[in-house]
């Protein structure tokens, strides 16, 4: 695979995108159609992201045939793309620079003089988004790269005008590794992604080489033991650690909660009182990845009283404890959780909610994963009254290990599990009460079956 340098980018003028209707693609095209390039695309299915990158000036051709790339200067495809792509396979043999989409998001943060980088294993979509609201609010204008949709940018990217940039930046596989954070964020480190990390220790020690890229700060979870052991020797930089215990340079103080979906509290700097905020999604998990996100914001310039306006306005990010809806007064939400301590925030959010019963409609996602923290989800799901199950969404594996949903659903007393969304959605909206809430979980296609729910006609059983 051919790279490109910084300078060599400088140097280009037409770029063309394989697979250009990706989510993960589209904040790159605006923020390159932004930087004046000339871009192109070419994809195998039409839908609303290439619409708007139509509207946007970008030139997308439906199939993909060799004679797409035209003359580009570099060809960039996503991690969906296969080696033999015939656009990537001419490319190549033309000597045409091919650039693996995560490789150009790395060049890109180098653009940028005050980049944020947010990752961690759980929360990065929301702190990252709540990171973009609060300077957007502050008049910061940054650059935007979200792995959702955030309602105030109109979706999951955003090119600004400013040297501002924030990113959301995944361990998988290592890509975090390729960006150039000024400021790097640490929300927490947990088992995940072992199918490429191997082992616990593997993770951190990547998290470790992420601090080390930060110019400037590294913001961290000072309550996680697996984030602190990560830090350990990283020097040249500033060091803030944020968190609920007051050894922390940043936490908050005075958390009052409303009906367990609204809370205010004070955010306070080493003994100090910064400023009063109030958060309008629910869970206690939510608290600490403001914290995280208001201290980032800071870092990146915002000022202490511009922080409850940003704050304020935010109202979560799609597929995190997104309310889509109701049927027969059941309420119908879609998180995209899919590993156990992910299970567990939001279902104990759930529970401290005004709502009857919860029912957990969850998508196991990889054997491999589902295997390696069996115990660890059947200890999570209990916290929702009902726990219904899909099958396995193998996704990048094949079922070599011999593991299936019932395997778990034999844990949890009471759950059960069906092949199809079809079944599933025909056995929640016949037991579930008014007043109850409904809620899918998984990072896979389970967000379907909340959708299938709420265009259904099927009577809910009435008290």
């Amino acid at each position: 695979m051919s790279t490109i340098t910084e300078q060599q980018l400088s140097g280009m003028k037409h770029i063309h995108f394989v697979g250009v209707g990706g989510s993960g693609i589209f904040p790159i095209v605006q923020i390159m159609l932004a930087q004046g390039f000339h871009i192109t695309g070419s994809d195998n299915n039409p839908g609303d992201t290439i619409e708007q990158e139509r509207a946007m000036g970008v030139s997308v051709t439906i199939g993909h045939s060799a004679e797409n790339v035209g003359d580009a200067d570099a060809v960039i495809y996503s991690a969906a793309i296969h080696d033999d792509n015939v656009e990537l396979v001419y490319a190549r043999e033309h000597g045409i620079p091919t650039v693996e989409r995560s490789e150009m998001l790395g060049l890109l943060t180098r653009r940028y003089s005050n980049c944020v980088c947010i990752s961690g294993t759980h929360g990065k979509t929301t702190t990252t988004s709540m990171t973009t609201q609060i300077l957007l609010e502050s008049g910061l204008d940054p650059s935007a790269v979200i792995g959702g949709k955030l309602p105030a940018i109109g979706g999951s990217g955003r090119a600004g005008k400013s040297q501002a940039m924030v990113v959301e930046a995944c361990e998988f596989v290592d890509t975090f590794l390729h960006l150039a954070p000024d400021i790097a964020v640490i929300l927490n480190i947990d088992e995940d992604h072992l199918d490429y990390f191997k082992t616990l220790d593997n993770l951190i020690h990547s998290f470790h080489r992420f601090a080390q890229l930060a110019g400037r700060a590294v913001i961290y979870n000072g309550d996680d033991a697996n984030t602190r052991k990560a830090l350990e020797g990283i020097e040249g930089k500033e060091l803030l650690s944020y968190g609920l215990s007051k050894a922390n340079d940043y936490y908050p103080e005075n958390i009052v909660w409303n009906d367990g979906s609204h809370c205010a509290f004070d955010l306070c700097f080493r003994g100090r009182a910064l400023a009063s905020l109030t958060l309008s999604i629910p869970g206690h998990h939510n608290v600490l990845n403001a914290v995280a996100a208001c201290a980032a914001a800071l870092a990146a310039g915002a000022r202490p009283e511009q922080l409850s306006k940003g704050l304020a306005a935010f109202h979560g990010v799609g597929r995190r404890f997104e309310i889509l809806g109701k049927i027969g007064g059941v309420t119908i939400a879609d998180d995209y959780a899919h590993h156990p301590a992910e299970l567990r925030a939001t279902l104990t959010a759930a529970k401290e909610l005004d709502f009857g019963e919860v029912w957990a409609v969850f998508q196991p996602f990889t054997y491999s994963r589902t295997k390696l923290l069996m115990d660890d989800f059947a200890a999570a799901l209990p916290i929702a009254d009902h726990v219904v199950m899909s099958a396995i969404m193998g996704s990048r594996e094949t079922d070599t290990l011999g593991i299936s949903t019932e395997d778990l659903a034999q844990r949890i007393p009471g759950s059960v599990w069906f092949e199809t969304f079809d079944e599933i959605a025909d056995y929640v909206l016949s037991n579930a009460k008014p007043g109850d809430l409904v809620i899918t979980l998984g990072c896979g296609d389970v967000y379907k079956c909340a959708k299938q729910m709420l265009h259904r006609e099927a009577a809910v059983k009435t008290i």
